[in-house]
């Protein structure tokens, strides 16, 4: 297999040089642009949880309000989590929470912006881990049985490789 250079590749895997080995992909002669990528995952407990996080009563705090700010610096370290992402100058990471009562679940969505040359989907799915982590963290006294699921990109646009939407 011959060597890869940074515009093409022999493998879709980028992560992994033409002897197997694992590698930073080389981003310096991607073009600058602007990149976006939106995330989502999900959370379910019990009702009284729910309940707990919606009241604002629960023994750590303001639940929804921390796990925003988690979701946010856990974008800023994604670089620093995992081992081959590059570090990027993120623009806006924005998180938000929707409470689906019927379903005793929390929706999170995390948006990742950047203007360089590669991409913010690990950003976003940081985001959206480290958010829904933070919940489980500060409501575990009350419900150790909630369940993350459902954590996926759904849309990045931006790059070389154009836009994906989720289907």
């Amino acid at each position: 297999m011959p060597p890869e250079s940074s515009n093409t590749t022999a493998s879709p895997l980028t992560h992994f040089d033409a002897q197997g080995q694992a590698h930073m992909v080389d981003v310096g002669a991607k073009q600058h642009t602007h990149r976006i990528a939106v995330a989502e995952g999900r959370i379910r407990m019990q009702a009284a949880t729910l309940a707990l996080i919606e009241s604002g009563t629960a023994k750590k705090g303001d639940v929804l309000g921390i796990a925003r700010l988690a979701g946010i610096m856990g974008a800023k370290k994604t670089a620093d989590l995992i081992p081959l992402c590059h570090p990027i100058a993120l623009t806006r990471v924005a998180v938000e929470f929707e409470v689906l009562a019927a379903s005793t679940t929390v929706v999170c969505r995390a948006t990742a912006e950047t203007t360089g040359p590669t991409g913010v989907e690990m950003e976003a799915l940081t985001a959206v881990q480290v958010a829904l982590l933070t919940i489980y963290d500060m409501c575990k006294a009350a419900d150790r049985g909630m369940e993350i699921s459902g954590v996926k990109l759904l849309e990045k646009h931006g790059g070389k490789s154009g836009s994906f939407v989720a289907g």
